[in-house]
């Protein structure tokens, strides 16, 4: 008997299903979408490369356990055949839609359908690198998760009549290196604070459905559980290795969990009509995800950031204003550019570093390292 090809990335049972599936969309995507999916900022979704030798080295005994069970979990596939629209996908009006609003929202999916697709191809060389079955299996199976939220993704931008060639993204994409160690915090904290972000949209929308203008929310839930999962992999990664969470390495872990969290302060304040629409303060907001996750990476970290200290809000709108500032500059060009340019580099540099000297909160790793999602 002959089994059907899936034809839809939510059906996907692979990452080379799914990747295979986005391909032969690739003749509807659009140039400008996959153009803005190219750019390298400091605020923009990058592509990674590591030391996959190193690794493929990394021994699960210490976590065995706890490494079984959320394997199991991600194979048992609970949200296979989800990430599709369904009877639950409403109209979208598009061209109604006020053009501030179409703007930024659009942004926003390319933004995430490129993160997601980041560590798809970051997660698929792994498996295609390694021969450490615990760890190639892993990925696999995150590949697999990945490639159907950017798929997803992708699906809604062709409403709006246009989307990103993913295809064009692996092959063209400037990669940035990172060691392993680096993956592992910037990883891991970017999976938890998706998850923090997706969940907290999600609850707010629950007690709010006439502010959710747009049908994608109603999936986030499942979506942030897959986040969720993977943040637990990283985890269990890191506890494989004490030295990963002490000594020099606990003043790395601070300046990742810094640069993640004023990341997504300053591109969320980049889009005010789209959190408008929402019904959403961007400080209320950005605050109860940086709650969210300091309580979460309580699992692995020995350290969170005190973001109720009197300098950190005041200094994250310092490093809005200077990124503000330095994107204004960069537009008007010329002379005038260039110095604004400096300026408004130097005056971010400096609102980083006095979010970094803000002192950290100690806390003590627990002996057990999984959680569920709970929020």
């Amino acid at each position: 008997m002959n089994v059907q090809a899936p034809t839809h990335t939510a059906d996907a049972t692979t990452v080379e299903e799914g990747l295979a599936i986005q391909e032969a969309q690739a003749v509807h995507d659009s140039e400008t979408a996959t153009a803005v999916a190219m750019q390298n900022t400091l605020l923009t979704p990058r592509f990674y490369t590591t030391d996959f030798d190193e690794m493929d080295a990394i021994d699960v005994s210490p976590v065995r356990e706890d490494w079984d069970k959320l394997i199991a979990q991600m194979v048992a596939d609970p949200n296979k055949g989800h990430f599709r629209k369904t009877e639950d996908w409403d109209h979208v009006d598009w061209d109604g839609m006020e053009p501030e609003l179409r703007k930024e929202f659009i942004d926003f999916l390319i933004s995430s359908c490129t993160a997601e697709f980041s560590g798809c191809v970051l997660y698929k060389e792994m498996k295609r690198r390694g021969n450490n079955k615990d760890i190639t299996q892993l990925f696999q199976l995150m590949a697999r998760d990945e490639a159907r939220h950017a798929g997803f993704i992708n699906d809604a931008l062709r409403e709006a009549g246009i989307a990103v060639n993913l295809g064009f993204l692996t092959k063209s994409k400037k990669y940035t290196y990172f060691k392993p160690k680096f993956i592992y915090y910037a990883t891991y904290l970017s999976e938890k604070i998706g998850y923090a972000r997706y969940i907290t949209i999600f609850r707010h929308l629950e007690a709010n459905p006439e502010m959710r203008f747009h049908p994608i929310f109603k999936w986030f839930r499942e979506w942030c559980n897959d986040e969720f999962s993977h943040g637990e992999a990283f985890a269990l990664l890191m506890k494989t290795d004490p030295k990963l969470t002490t000594g020099r390495n606990v003043l790395w872990i601070k300046f990742f969990l810094t640069a993640v969290y004023g990341t997504m302060y300053v591109r969320d304040h980049q889009r005010p009509a789209f959190h408008k629409a929402l019904g959403v303060d961007p400080d209320w907001y950005g605050q109860e995800v940086f709650a969210k996750t300091s309580e979460i990476s309580k699992q692995v970290f020995p350290i969170t950031l005190d973001i109720d200290h009197p300098r950190w809000m005041p200094t994250l709108k310092r490093l809005q204003r200077a990124n503000a500032d330095l994107d204004a500059a960069k537009k008007r060009g010329g002379v005038s550019g260039a110095l604004g340019k400096l300026g408004a580099s130097a005056r971010a540099a400096a609102a980083f570093l006095s979010l970094y000297t803000i002192p950290a909160i100690k806390n003590d790793v627990p002996a057990e390292t999984r959680l569920e999602p709970m929020y």
